[in-house]
């Protein structure tokens, strides 16, 4: 018997979360400061976080119609700006300007609705995550499918990924972009299935694959849960045989501009994606107000805040023109709810973004508590302790994972031990700058979630043959998840939790 070494705690989970605009609570699991006596505690207030600022003399314009008018790139000059991206079928452009009455000047152009300032956010510090590496553990042996990890993904068993990779379903034919931090491209689970010639970085001065020392890859993970291939090595994702294309739109570091976000939709759309993951977020007071660190009100001169309601509502309005836009090209949009534990339904102060954005389909997380010590009977679909939740919040749930086990017991699944409320967490694969070893590490959250949603979303369209109407997988979803709240939509699961095999095998 191997002998058990305590675990370092895992939660790299960049959760999604606090996206572009806050460190909202979804990436404050990873906190030593969190970390209760025996297991995490969170912080489930809702409240926001700064580190918001403006993105140097960067610009958002959007039209007042829906493409942008002709001559813009001209007018725009003659504003003193330089558009930097055109946006042009969403009616949107980002532009660069050292003139600091651009605003104003390009506000006075035909045919332009709105002007506001791009948005940069430190959102995740890589430095405060905590992971599980397990090749401290040791290699496992083969398992129930000849992929060593297979036991450990809990997530695909509660969704039925495997009755419906049995049925002939498995992703083929199907593209599914990935936006996120950077990738492990040489990851062995993930480089088979990486359309390396559709993928691309947004972010200035980093490349697409992940640099950062250490495991953790928000972006690795959240594509070996869509498209992990069933190479017989580690992990297998929900659609094993689907193609990803992996788009950075978030720095290794955990920050990220507003527009590359933007950008990551358009380019996944023109490079023919079926469907996007967006495991990101941030959650943003309507009122456009945040809070400093001792949470009172930011002084609304500092230049580094949002306090204009009105440049809160056209930024999400510039997001649900992007979304749309891909959309009506054929995309089926996938986003976290977000891990702020905000019910929707009475606390209305708060947009998640992209989650929150027009034609996007949001995920709340579910988790089993205490799985490893019955895995054959346990509940899998609790709403998750730091979900979002609420009627127009949420549209399906999916497996994301938990950590409120409140136990220290130890158990084995396929080989590997850990403690019990470890193995309630999502295993994926992760990065490691070793380009002999595989890595991957357990995390915890609605990026998680999101994943498992996507992953559903390429079966139907592979089962489509392909190329299938957002608005058809939307409604086969519905038709086809499990009713676990209240019937019909409810606040915590939507429409219900997705079931993979009922969605590929429904008439």
């Amino acid at each position: 018997m191997q002998k058990f070494k305590p675990t370092k705690v895992v939660f790299p989970v960049l959760f999604a979360v606090a996206g572009l605009f806050g460190c909202s609570q979804e990436e404050d699991f990873v906190s030593a400061d969190n970390l209760g006596q025996s297991a995490v505690s969170a912080a489930t207030d809702g409240s926001v976080a700064t580190n918001v600022t403006f993105r140097g003399r960067h610009y958002i314009v959007q039209s007042t119609a829906e493409k942008l008018p002709a001559g813009l790139e001209n007018q725009i000059r003659n504003a003193n700006g330089k558009v930097t991206s055109l946006l042009s079928q969403a009616g949107v452009a980002t532009v660069y300007s050292e003139d600091p009455n651009f605003i104003t000047k390009a506000s006075k152009i035909s045919g332009v609705r709105s002007v506001v300032r791009d948005i940069n956010v430190q959102w995740l510090k890589p430095e405060d995550q905590k992971v599980v590496e397990l090749e401290d553990y040791g290699t496992p042996p083969a398992s129930g499918d000849n992929d060593r990890y297979f036991d450990l993904q809990w997530g695909h068993a509660a969704i039925k990924a495997s009755e419906a990779w049995n049925a002939g379903y498995r992703g083929q034919g199907v593209r599914v972009a990935v936006l996120d931090t950077g990738f492990d491209t040489d990851h062995a689970d993930l480089a088979p299935n990486i359309d390396m010639s559709a993928s691309k970085s947004f972010v200035t001065g980093e490349g697409l694959t992940y640099a950062l020392s250490g495991v953790g890859s928000h972006g690795t993970h959240t594509a070996g849960t869509i498209a992990a291939a069933d190479n017989g090595i580690g992990t297998i994702g929900v659609a094993p045989e689907a193609k990803l294309i992996l788009v950075k739109v978030l720095r290794d570091s955990g920050s990220g501009a507003f527009s590359w976000i933007m950008e990551g939709i358009v380019h996944a759309t023109q490079q023919g994606a079926d469907v996007i993951n967006m495991s990101i977020g941030a959650a943003i007071p309507r009122n456009g107000k945040f809070l400093d660190d001792n949470d009172t009100p930011d002084d609304p001169t500092d230049d580094f805040i949002v306090s204009d309601t009105k440049a809160v509502q056209e930024l999400l309005n510039a997001l649900s023109r992007v979304t749309k836009y891909a959309t009506k090209n054929g995309v089926t949009v996938i986003a976290s709810a977000g891990n702020e534990a905000n019910n929707g339904n009475t606390d209305k102060s708060l947009v998640h973004l992209p989650s929150g954005a027009g034609s996007v389909i949001s995920i709340s997380a579910t988790a089993p508590m205490g799985w490893a010590l019955n895995p054959a009977t346990t509940f899998m679909d609790n709403l998750s302790s730091y979900s979002n939740y609420g009627i127009s919040d949420v549209t399906f749930a999916a497996p994301g994972g938990d950590y409120i086990y409140p136990g220290n017991e130890i158990a084995t699944i396929g080989g590997i031990r850990q403690y019990v409320y470890v193995f309630d967490y999502v295993f994926s694969t992760g990065s490691n700058l070793d380009p002999t070893k595989a890595s991957y590490y357990w995390s915890v959250g609605t990026s998680m979630a999101a994943p498992h949603a996507a992953g559903v979303a390429a079966l139907i369209v592979g089962a489509n043959g392909g190329q299938m109407a957002p608005a058809l997988v939307l409604a086969r979803m519905r038709a086809t998840a499990d009713d676990l709240g209240s019937p019909g939509r409810d606040p915590l699961y939507g429409y219900g939790r997705l079931n993979a095999f009922r969605a590929v095998t429904a008439n």
